[in-house]
């Protein structure tokens, strides 16, 4: 599933138009679940709170990847999760075309304790985010398994942008 390396080549136009060709629109961003922001700005730093795998009508995807998700669903989760934080970078910048680099991902897995490949779930995220920013959407990252994430849900991501001045 990985296409990331020659979308990052072909990618043309800006980050909205790039969306509206792969034929995704944005949901609002999802609200906190506890006492936290969704974003912080610090300079030309944007700091995103974890998201996870929501719909747009609310709906959460659940379950442990290894056992109830396999990996291309899991995959799919991460790339829905990646549709929320652009939504929160939307929200947060009013404009995605403020973002210069993605920085770090940080993508969580509620895996199975004998689950290994937590890198082809967090692709999917991964991969969305070459497609949207092309090689500014190349970044620095960690997938890891997790016993547990909040509400049972099957991935949870996190992300550190640098922003244009």
């Amino acid at each position: 599933m990985n296409q990331s390396s020659a979308t990052a080549e072909n990618a043309q136009g800006s980050p909205s138009e790039r969306l509206s060709a792969l034929g995704i629109v944005l949901p609002p961003p999802p609200p906190p679940i506890a006492n936290f922001v969704t974003h912080v700005r610090e300079g030309n730093m944007l700091y995103l709170s974890g998201q996870g795998p929501r719909e747009a009508d609310g709906t959460m995807h659940f379950g442990k990847v290894g056992a109830d998700v396999g990996i291309d669903e899991a995959y799919l989760h991460a790339r829905l999760t990646g549709i929320n934080l652009l939504a929160v970078m939307q929200d947060a910048l009013g404009d995605l075309a403020r973002v210069k680099r993605v920085v770090k991902l940080l993508g969580m897995v509620n895996a199975t304790p004998d689950f290994a490949d937590h890198p082809s779930v967090i692709n999917g995220c991964s991969d969305l985010l070459i497609e949207v920013f092309g090689a500014a959407g190349q970044h620095a990252r960690s997938a890891v398994g997790f016993g547990s994430l909040p509400g049972n849900i099957t991935v949870e991501i996190e992300a550190i942008v640098a922003l244009h001045s």
